[in-house]
């Protein structure tokens, strides 16, 4: 297999944090690879270097010069009032007939293809910009995050998308499950390195927690060796007779070295919030309805949550999980019913409104200290600080300084150290890395209090979820099963609409590119005439859609593009119209 880009002593710094220090590594075709390491390690630095955006301050990046590269952009690469059909078209140069059909592997049907890509929602953009990175046919993809905001609908399509990619893929996640189902190798930046294993992600952990134990038991033993012969030194240095075997002794200590242990920095010291173990209802509602004073999200709810239980509210994004939760703590008010929550309820709450209203005059410090319980000791503050990735001069930032990220970050620190009986949490994985995400994992299995809460997660939500709730078609209800068996059914569903699709793939005629010279055959002259023509207008059409898109590219005049893009879309009608004759002519 050729090397699609080979890593040679790569160097990288910023000021004094050092992110690449003499990493190598080789990308090859068609590996599906998941890019691993803590927050801040680099990861999202070395994509854009092999994206050309940044470089190297010393070493080599060498790319294949087949090399076509494949990137999921964050960003909105859409203009006002665009259509998804119109996207694609402008942003690949293909025909409309082709745009449909690769949208059609996402499900992009109907109005979501022909109706503004900004009507939809961001997991429904994200299939929009898939389709648009296969009809570059690139043959190494990059994804920085894929699975952020991402429902889990969509997760899976994506999922299918990757296994299925001819190509090769190199996908930054601190998804487990993500990674799991998509990639068979692991890249781990780790101190400057990068290491490349042969296997998946939960064999890389298990490898990684292995070779940890190991060095530190060769740690403690060279560490027992050294004491051992610092002792016959300092007793023999002295000597007339022993002098010379204490001083051999001394090259012997000279030359044993501990080994510095990669993987610790991963150790996440994370603790839920000790509360004392409670029975009986702690949430009912009867007859909820909920949304905002315009839209109407959901109606008839009615549901009970015991003490004790970690329930995750599941569902495919715009269906009102997130409104379902600030209606029950009653940031949003609620359309109709009541929601009732048990005596001496302490309810902590992680959701964007909470942690874009932190008190901006607080250090990072200043402001657990305040949240944690009485008696927590500071040692106990900046661990959990620092498994939160607030280390060192970090604890001392004022939160106004702090991003968004950072904000998150620092909100599910402060509730942590809390006693709240009752956890209310938005997304609480968004921002951490795959280690810090166990952690916390682990540490919501050991809590005795009750938990509500959302995740895109599909590890996290096996590991923590008792039971289910599921905010779907304008209601919201008790799964009556676990969270694998609610992913299974997701699954089939999805299972059973790409068999659909394929099956009316099958049936449709062949594409225009090639079309049957039986079809050639049974043509008239009149029709055979008329298809050339259209097919010369077509190809002239095509090209004055590419340049139009290039100028739309340059320009940065607003009126200009404006301009630019009406005369885009006459071209678009015009060649739709066009191509679709030529398919009615070549049909049997």
């Amino acid at each position: 297999m050729a090397v699609l880009i080979q890593i040679n002593n790569a160097h990288k710094s910023y000021g004094d944090q050092v992110l690449l220090d003499g990493a190598e590594a080789s990308i090859v075709e068609g590996a599906k690879v998941g890019f691993v390491g803590r927050n801040g390690a680099g990861k999202s630095t070395l994509l854009r270097i092999m994206l050309g955006e940044e470089e190297l301050d010393s070493g080599q990046l060498v790319a294949h010069p087949r090399l076509r590269v494949g990137y999921l952009r964050q960003h909105d690469p859409f203009l006002p009032g665009e259509t998804t059909i119109e996207f694609l078209q402008r942003d690949s140069g293909q025909a409309e007939w082709k745009c449909g059909e690769v949208a059609g592997k996402f499900e992009l049907k109907g109005d979501y293809l022909a109706g503004p890509v900004s009507s939809l929602s961001g997991g429904w953009q994200t299939r929009v910009k898939l389709a648009a990175l296969l009809l570059h046919e690139p043959n190494l993809l990059l994804l920085d995050e894929p699975t952020n905001f991402l429902d889990l609908r969509t997760q899976i399509l994506l999922e299918h998308f990757l296994r299925n990619f001819r190509g090769g893929i190199l996908v930054v996640s601190h998804d487990r499950a993500f990674l799991k189902g998509t990639c068979d190798q692991t890249l781990d930046l780790s101190r400057g390195k990068l290491t490349l294993y042969p296997g998946k992600i939960e064999e890389f952990i298990q490898y990684q927690a292995e070779r940890v134990e190991h060095d530190l038991k060769v740690n403690q033993s060279i560490v027992t060796k050294q004491k051992q012969l610092k002792r016959f030194i300092d007793k023999n240095r002295a000597g007339a007779n022993t002098a010379s075997q204490a001083r051999s002794k001394q090259k012997q200590l000279d030359r044993l070295q501990t080994t510095e242990i990669a993987g610790m920095e991963r150790t996440a010291c994370i603790r839920a919030p000790r509360v004392n173990p409670r029975q009986g209802t702690v949430l009912r509602t009867a007859d909820l309805t909920i949304g905002y004073p315009d839209h109407e999200v959901a109606e008839n709810i009615n549901l009970e949550i015991e003490h004790g239980q970690r329930a995750a509210i599941v569902g495919d994004n715009g269906q009102g999980k997130t409104t379902l939760l600030r209606s029950l703590v009653g940031s949003l008010d609620l359309l109709g019913g009541d929601v009732k929550w048990g005596h001496a309820s302490d309810i902590g709450t992680y959701a964007q409104h909470v942690y874009s209203t932190l008190p901006e005059k607080k250090t990072v410090l200043e402001y657990l200290e305040y949240q944690a319980m009485p008696g927590t000791t500071t040692q106990d503050i900046l661990a959990l600080a620092g498994a939160l990735l607030f280390r060192d001069s970090h604890v001392q930032k004022k939160i106004k300084v702090l991003s968004g990220g950072e904000r998150a970050r620092l909100c599910l620190a402060g509730l942590l150290l809390g006693d709240h009986n009752i956890l209310v949490l938005d997304e609480p994985g968004n921002h951490l890395d795959v280690e810090t995400v166990e952690a916390l994992a682990r540490a919501f299995f050991d809590y005795k209090g009750t938990i509500l809460f959302t995740s895109h997660d599909r590890h996290f939500m096996s590991r923590v979820a008792t039971n289910i709730i599921e905010v779907r078609d304008g209601n919201a209800r008790n799964y009556m099963g676990n969270y694998d068996a609610y992913l299974y059914s997701i699954n089939q569903e999805i299972a059973e609409g790409e068999r659909v699709h394929q099956s009316a793939a099958r049936r449709q005629p062949e594409p225009p590119d090639v079309p049957a010279e039986r079809q050639t055959q049974k043509m008239n002259r009149k029709q055979q005439k008329e298809i050339k023509r259209l097919e010369q207008k077509i190809t002239a059409l095509e090209a004055d859609k590419k340049s139009l898109n290039q100028q739309l590219l340059d320009t940065t005049d607003a009126s200009e593009a404006l301009k630019l893009h009406a005369r885009f879309t006459e071209i678009s009608q015009e060649l739709q119209q066009n191509e679709e004759r030529w398919l009615k002519l070549t049909e049997n």
